[in-house]
C-alpha cells in the first residue's frame, strides 16, 4: 500500500467511525431524503425546473432502498449524497439548455448502433475500438457526466473534464481494484446506464450498492422512461457536436430490449458472447469490489449469487424479445475473436452496419490496441468458487444460451 493509499484508508476510516457513532445515538448523516436533495439541487444551481420526466417515484424507491438496504458506511451515504445532487443538477441545466433551444427535441437520431451482452464479454473493449473511428460519435465520460454545465466551447469543454477527471481520481482512489476491472477516464466512452440513471432508471445503483428493493421494481417496470430520457440526451450531444453515427453500448440493455427498439425502431444491436462461467465470477468481482468501497456489509457470495440469477434472467428474456424482431437487426460476436483478432471482427461489424473501414479508421483502432494491452493496469483473478458458485449448477443456468450461439464452457474457472 502507498502512502497517500494509506492516508486515504486512515481518513476514510475517521469518517466512517464519526459516523457509526452518531448512528448509535439515532442520527444517519447525510440524510437521504427527497425534498433536501431537490432543493439542495436548486441551490446549487439556481434553477428549479427538472422538466417533464416522471421521475420522482423512481427516485423515492431509491433513497428508501438506500436507506434500509445499503448499510452505507459514513462515506457511502456522503457519496450517494452527491452522486444524487449531481444528477439532479444535470436535469435543471439540461431542461435550462432545452428551454433556450426548443429545436433540440426535433433532431433526430438515426439508426444508432447498441453493443450489447452479459458484463465482462468485451463490451468495453469494443465500444473503445469503435469510439477511435472519427466518423462514430460515442457519448463521452465527461459529456454524460457534466451534459450542460458548461458553455459548450473550448474552455467549457476543458472545465468539464477537469472536473470529471478529478471525481474519477476519488473514485480511483477509494477503489483502487477496479481500474485492473474496467477501465475509467474522462475521455472514454461511457456506458448507456450512465445517461439512464440521471432519470434513476438504471442498473447502475445496484452495481454500485445493495438496493435490492428498487432493483426488483425496476426490472419489473417499463423502461420508457430511461429510454426517452436516453434520445433526449443524445439530443443534446448531437446539437454540440452534430453529424457522426451514433455507437452505444450497456449490458444494462439486457433488461428492456422491448423498450430500447420501442423508442430506436431502426436500430442495429451486436451482441458479444463469452463463456457465462467466466461472466459470473468476473461480474461478481466487479460489483463486490464497488461496494466495498461504500458499504462494510458487501459479501461476496451475496452478491455474485444475487447477480448470477439477475443476469441469467435478464438474458433469457432478451433473447425472447430479440426472436421477435429481424434477424438481420442483430450480428453475433464471440469474445474469443474480439480478444483476438479484434480489428477483423470491427471488420466483420462494419460489414453487418454497411459502413466502410477506411485507412484512417482501421490505424486509429490499431492504436487503441496497441495502446491498451490486457491488464494495462493490472491482472483481474477471479473464480467461480471465491465467490461460492458451483460450476454444475451454473453451467446447467446458462446451458440453452452456450447451446444457441455454440459457447464453449471451460473447466479452469
Amino acid at each position: 500500500m502507498s502512502f497517500s493509499q494509506s492516508c486515504m484508508k486512515g481518513v476514510v476510516g475517521a469518517l466512517n467511525a464519526g459516523g457509526s457513532t452518531l448512528r448509535r445515538i439515532g442520527l444517519d448523516l447525510p440524510a437521504l431524503e427527497l425534498e433536501p436533495l431537490l432543493e439542495a439541487a436548486r441551490q446549487r444551481t439556481g434553477l428549479r425546473e427538472f422538466g417533464d420526466w416522471d421521475f420522482i417515484e423512481p427516485l423515492q424507491r431509491l433513497l428508501a432502498s438506500y436507506r434500509s438496504e445499503a448499510a452505507l458506511t459514513t462515506l457511502g451515504r456522503v457519496t450517494v449524497k452527491e452522486l444524487i445532487v449531481s444528477l439532479l443538477e444535470n436535469l435543471l441545466q439540461l431542461e435550462a439548455e432545452y428551454r433556450r433551444s426548443p429545436g433540440i427535441a426535433s433532431i433526430d437520431i438515426e439508426s444508432p448502433v447498441f453493443i450489447i451482452g452479459l458484463p465482462r464479454t468485451g463490451t468495453t473493449l469494443l465500444h473503445g475500438l469503435m469510439s477511435e473511428d472519427s466518423d462514430n460519435r460515442v457519448p463521452r465520460t465527461w459529456e454524460v457526466m457534466y451534459p450542460a454545465r458548461f458553455p459548450n466551447d473550448a474552455d467549457g469543454i476543458a472545465q468539464a473534464r477537469r472536473l470529471t477527471a478529478s471525481r474519477l481520481a476519488w473514485a480511483n482512489r477509494l477503489a483502487p481494484k477496479f481500474r485492473k476491472i474496467h477501465p475509467i477516464a474522462a475521455d472514454l466512452p461511457q456506458e448507456c446506464i450512465a445517461i439512464t440513471a440521471q432519470v434513476f432508471m438504471s442498473i447502475q445503483f445496484h452495481t454500485t450498492h445493495n438496493v435490492p428493493s428498487y432493483e426488483r421494481w425496476f426490472e419489473r417496470s417499463s423502461q420508457k422512461l430511461g429510454y426517452e430520457f436516453h434520445r433526449r440526451l443524445l439530443q443534446h450531444l448531437e446539437a454540440r457536436a452534430p453529424g457522426r453515427r451514433w455507437v452505444l453500448k450497456a449490458p444494462g440493455h439486457l433488461f428492456a430490449l422491448d423498450d430500447l427498439l420501442a423508442r430506436y425502431p431502426d436500430a442495429k444491436i451486436v451482441q458479444t458472447h463469452r463463456d457465462p462461467l467466466r461472466v459470473v465470477a468476473s461480474m461478481a468481482s466487479h460489483a463486490t469490489v464497488l461496494r466495498r468501497a461504500f458499504s462494510d456489509s458487501a459479501e461476496p457470495g451475496q452478491i455474485a449469487a444475487d447477480w448470477t440469477e439477475r443476469w441469467a434472467r435478464a438474458l433469457t428474456d432478451f433473447l425472447a424479445v430479440r426472436d421477435r424482431f429481424p434477424a438481420a437487426q442483430f450480428l453475433d460476436i464471440n469474445y474469443h475473436d474480439l480478444e483476438h483478432a479484434p480489428l477483423d471482427t470491427v471488420a466483420a461489424i462494419y460489414d453487418f452496419l454497411g459502413w466502410p473501414v477506411t485507412e484512417a479508421s482501421r490505424a486509429a483502432m490499431g492504436a487503441f490496441v496497441r495502446a491498451n494491452p490486457k491488464n494495462k493496469h493490472g491482472v483481474h483473478r477471479y473464480s467461480l468458487s471465491q465467490y461460492g458458485l458451483d460450476k454444475e449448477a451454473e453451467a446447467e443456468r446458462f446451458a440453452a444460451y452456450c447451446s444457441r450461439f455454440n459457447i464453449a464452457v471451460h473447466a479452469d474457472v
